[in-house]
């Protein structure tokens, strides 16, 4: 049977440590990964321990077996990758045999030099001299940064059909250094359709279970667990690890009551904590993950889940602002940042990006914004734009997990946006016309929805990655349609899917806006509304959804709305109708 049919369906243990193994039986060696053509009968050795001890998969010596570790070794990486593929083979027995894909140890731009088609070359060599090489899947382990785990990812998947594994290593903080948290990990992951996410390294099983408790929480994907055994000490010159086997298992114990369906271990573990894991794990029930309906969109830092009213910042939309449009023909790349950051401290939670100006290479200025605020705002980005290259060429390095503005109900439309949706794995907003047009009817608007939310189901795209866009219309020209848009918003959202508006759309051409706008809004909210694209500089805007969140219990006993609004904290709130 395959290692994909049991993946979540049954406990599946991995070895332990091979790099502390390999440190105490080969100090000497300063390339770890060399081992496998000059001491393969240690490296075998230390692998059928492994097996003997019960692992039902084993890991290959290849953790840095990339050009920029390999710099200075007499071997190449398809050498080292082969052999350490073969030497795993010739002990695994029953065992699977998983190629060990680790950080590349180059820090990816804007923080350091490596870009994005450096990091996807050496992972892609990786990946097909594996696979040449015969391995059963691919582990990509102990990352710390989501851009370089995404790209491991999308390499693996871009030239092999293995199932693919990727942990991250996290903090005392609960982030990874580069400030990642699980719930972003699972998000982006599990929108790239890995087959199995987790968490390795780190610290001893007992510190991991907080944050072993999020990423079950919020994954739907089976979950690996690979602590280390505990903390480093030194004894005599001796490095020693300060957790036994027994309290070792007994916390995977706990992992796996909690939803790890794949157990092992990494820095100091031995045989013997895996033969520990096999005993007393080997009738525990497994609590199979259930399917999560969590809508998340996050950048590299920051997840966003569509929870009461999501607010998406239009500042970045040229059409009607000079400014933006100035920038986008001078080239004026700050603006990007500027603009998208006064937006997140205003109070947007997403920002839309939009770059589509006559004269403006709109290629180079989507990749171009998507470089300055990804790097620097902490928001994710919604990629707005009618064209599909455009919109591919976003998603693929945007290192975090977008939103697509947008797709419609003609097959267009569908055929062109839901492939790259599902490759990357983003949201998407849905419009609610098709080759009609936009209809007028509500009935008809919700029959395009569901139409859409079918043919996206029949790409692998689930209802929880669908956004609807009800569609408001201008009143001065539509008005009689107005009303049928807030029952579109209420029958919509009994589909399973999240709705928004453009709220700014019923105004237009008419005084007065802001007042229309906001009415408009709130009768909005009361059928509903999960998100809105809107001005996010409209105070009143704000200050409506501020006390929408206080009355839908967002904002619990309106403590945010208290801390923004009561000046004078001593004052007491008299109520309208009592008499002094």
């Amino acid at each position: 049977m395959d290692i994909i049919d049991k993946l979540g369906r049954e406990l599946l243990i991995f070895d332990g440590a091979l790099g502390t193994r390999i440190q105490a039986e080969a100090p000497e060696a300063k390339i770890p990964d060399e081992l496998n053509i000059t001491k393969p009968e240690l490296i075998q050795k230390i692998h059928k321990e492994y097996v003997h001890a019960g692992a039902n998969v084993i890991t290959t010596n290849t953790f840095g077996a990339n050009d920029f570790k390999l710099k200075g070794s007499n071997y190449s990486l398809e050498e080292i990758i082969t052999a350490g593929v073969h030497n795993a083979r010739e002990v695994a027995e029953d065992a699977y045999v998983a190629l060990d894909i680790g950080p590349l140890g180059k820090m990816m731009e804007p923080i350091g030099d490596l870009t994005f088609d450096e990091a996807y070359e050496q992972f892609k060599k990786q990946v097909l001299a594996g696979k040449k090489a015969g391995c059963d899947l691919i582990i990509v382990e102990t990352m710390t940064d989501i851009s370089e785990a995404r790209i491991a990812v999308l390499a693996a998947k871009e030239n092999s059909d293995l199932p693919i594994v990727c942990t991250m290593t996290f903090n005392k903080n609960g982030k990874t250094m580069f400030g990642v948290d699980p719930v972003t990990m699972v998000a982006v992951l599990e929108g790239l359709r890995v087959d199995a996410i987790g968490i390795n390294c780190s610290f001893g099983p007992e510190q991991l279970l907080p944050i072993v408790e999020k990423i079950v929480a919020y994954s739907s994907t089976p979950i690996i667990a690979q602590p280390n055994a505990g903390l480093p000490i030194v004894v005599d010159n001796q490095t020693h690890y300060d957790i036994d086997e027994k309290a070792f298992a007994e916390n995977m114990k706990k992992m796996v009551h909690m939803g790890v369906s794949i157990v092992g271990g990494c820095c100091g573990t031995t045989p013997l904590h895996i033969a520990e894991c096999k005993k007393l794990l080997q009738n525990v029930e497994l609590n199979l993950q259930e399917k999560k309906n969590f809508t998340i969109a996050a950048s590299p830092k920051n997840p966003i889940l569509f929870e009461g009213i999501t607010i998406m910042g239009e500042a970045l939309v040229p059409t009607g602002r000079k400014e933006y449009t100035d920038a986008l023909l001078n080239k004026k790349d700050s603006f990007f940042y500027s603009t998208a950051r006064k937006q997140k401290k205003c109070g947007a939670q997403i920002i839309n990006l939009n770059v589509s100006v006559p004269g403006v290479d709109e290629m180079e200025a989507m990749l171009c914004g998507i470089e300055e605020i990804a790097s620097s705002v902490d928001a994710p980005l919604q990629i707005d734009s009618i064209h599909a290259e455009i919109i591919e060429a976003a998603l693929r390095v945007y290192p975090g997990k977008a939103i697509i503005n947008s797709v419609n109900g003609t097959e267009k439309s569908m055929k062109k946006i839901f492939p790259i949706a599902q490759k990357y794995g983003s949201l998407v907003i849905a419009m609610t016309f098709d080759e009609r047009g936009i209809c007028e009817k509500a009935s008809e608007r919700v029959e395009i929805a569901k139409k859409i939310i079918q043919r996206a189901s029949e790409y692998g795209i689930d209802k929880k990655d669908i956004i609807v866009d009800c569609l408001s219309l201008p009143a001065k020209t539509h008005g009689e349609s107005l009303m049928d848009t807030l029952q579109v918003v209420e029958q919509i959202k009994k589909l399973g899917v999240k709705t928004m508006l453009g709220v700014a759309n019923v105004s237009f051409s008419l005084p007065n806006r802001r007042v229309l706008d906001r009415t408009y809004f709130a009768m909005a909210l009361a059928k509903g509304l999960d998100a809105v694209m809107m001005n996010v500089y409209d105070k009143d805007m704000l200050e409506t959804i501020e006390a929408y969140r206080v009355f839908t219990g967002t904002d619990p006993n309106g403590k945010e709305y208290t801390k923004k609004y009561r000046i004078n904290t001593t004052e007491v709130d008299v109520a309208p109708n009592s008499r002094s």
